[in-house]
């Protein structure tokens, strides 16, 4: 009953700042609605959440709640907001091997060796700043444990589709960041999908990581 009354109240929310979004209307009040859906997907995953797993998704979704603070309502102090998310990925990366009940330190090699690279290409270009070194990091670990979370098998795909999306979303984000630097590539193709994609990706995939949370553990 209560998961029904989440999802409903998330599809209400999603529709309602979608059509906002859509009619390039009402900014104030989509930025509301999309907060408004974060915290209570945080909301439920609290009150779900029978035992390490469920309290392990509901800090991350803590933590998720407080980038979204940063970057969606404060606009501004955007390190701490992708910091925050770095929190995040560090959060699952321990869920999804805590389920698989295996080993860190082939994971770890992995994303160390990964973050060298991109972090190394990054000063090669001359493209090295904090926001953009963070922001490199943060994604390595989100597109790893999205690997990694395939191997969870059929009762966390709502998890693994959730971070998948999650992906999907920050691609969306890359995009519209990209579109600054492009004059006149924000009036259409995939930088105008990206204006509205970053939240028609977002919202469901916290609503299919919160609802991974199993309230009999």
């Amino acid at each position: 009953m209560i998961r029904r009354l989440f999802w409903t109240a998330e599809a209400l929310l999603y529709a309602a700042f979608l059509t906002l979004d859509l009619l390039n209307v009402g900014a104030g009040w989509s930025k509301g609605l999309k907060y408004a859906s974060i915290l209570l997907c945080f909301a439920f995953a609290r009150a779900e959440a029978a035992d390490w797993d469920g309290r392990l998704v509901g800090t991350a979704l803590g933590f998720t709640l407080a980038a979204d603070w940063f970057l969606l309502v404060l606009d501004r102090w955007y390190l701490a907001g992708v910091c925050a998310f770095c929190v995040v990925q560090v959060l699952y990366l321990a869920r999804i091997h805590r389920l698989l009940g295996g080993g860190l330190r082939g994971t770890l090699l992995l994303r160390g060796l990964l973050v060298l690279g991109a972090e190394g290409a990054l000063v090669a270009l001359g493209l090295w700043e904090p926001l953009t070194a963070v922001s490199t990091l943060y994604f390595i670990q989100l597109a790893v444990n999205a690997l990694e979370s395939l191997r969870l098998g059929c009762r966390y795909a709502g998890f693994a589709l959730g971070l998948w999306l999650f992906i999907g979303c920050d691609l969306c984000v890359g995009l519209r960041n990209l579109s600054a630097f492009l004059p006149g590539a924000g009036q259409g193709g995939l930088f105008a999908f990206a204006r509205v994609g970053m939240w028609l990706f977002y919202l469901p995939s916290q609503v299919l990581i919160a609802s991974s949370v199993r309230k009999e553990g």
